[in-house]
């Protein structure tokens, strides 16, 4: 069954898109272009940094980058974006 494999943000949509609670948008191509444009230019990588890393710490990146199908710059990007953001916090003990 494929309820079996959504977490529960998705079986909240599933459950909404089943009670035709959505609606179409207007103008569907012109909205898709201005979303694109806008994730392409949140995305752009424009500027380039040089940093040092201990080679533990490096290998572990390599690492957890193949386990999830990501080169590891992409990985580094995405974490740094993440935390700049407020999308990724630091635990505290």
């Amino acid at each position: 069954m494929v309820d079996d494999k959504l977490d529960n943000e998705e079986l909240e949509l599933l459950k909404s898109l089943e009670n035709d609670e959505w609606q179409s948008v207007e103008n569907l191509d012109q909205e898709l272009k201005e979303h694109k444009k806008i994730a392409k230019n949140t995305m752009k990588k424009d500027k380039r940094i040089n940093i040092k890393l201990s080679s533990k710490d490096l290998e572990m990146l390599k690492a957890t980058a193949i386990e999830l199908g990501l080169p590891y710059q992409t990985l580094v990007s995405s974490v740094l974006h993440q935390y700049v953001t407020g999308r990724l916090i630091q635990k505290t003990s």
